[in-house]
C-alpha cells in the first residue's frame, strides 16, 4: 500500500487547501505517474500524480478542505 498525501505548497507551516478535483474514482486502477487529483492552496494549484500502480482508494471528498501533508488516498 502506498499513501498519497496533500502536498505542501506553501513555504509557511502546514496550511490548509482544497482538494479541487479528483481525476480518478474510488476503486479505479491507476498507473505510475497518472494524474489523480488537482489541489489548491491560496493562489497555487498543483497536480497530484500516483507514485505507483494499483487500485486507488480515496480518503477525501472532492471540494473538502485539507491540511497540507494529510493523507488523501492510498494505492493498493
Amino acid at each position: 500500500m502506498t499513501e498519497i498525501f496533500f502536498p505542501r505548497l506553501s513555504s509557511k507551516d502546514a496550511g490548509t487547501g482544497v482538494l479541487a478535483t479528483w481525476y480518478v474514482s474510488d476503486g479505479e486502477t491507476v498507473t505510475v505517474d497518472q494524474l489523480v487529483a488537482e489541489v489548491a492552496v491560496d493562489k497555487v494549484d498543483a497536480e497530484v500524480r500516483s507514485p505507483t500502480q494499483g487500485v486507488v482508494r480515496l480518503h477525501v471528498e472532492e471540494g473538502a478542505e485539507v491540511v497540507e501533508g494529510d493523507l488523501i488516498a492510498v494505492v493498493e
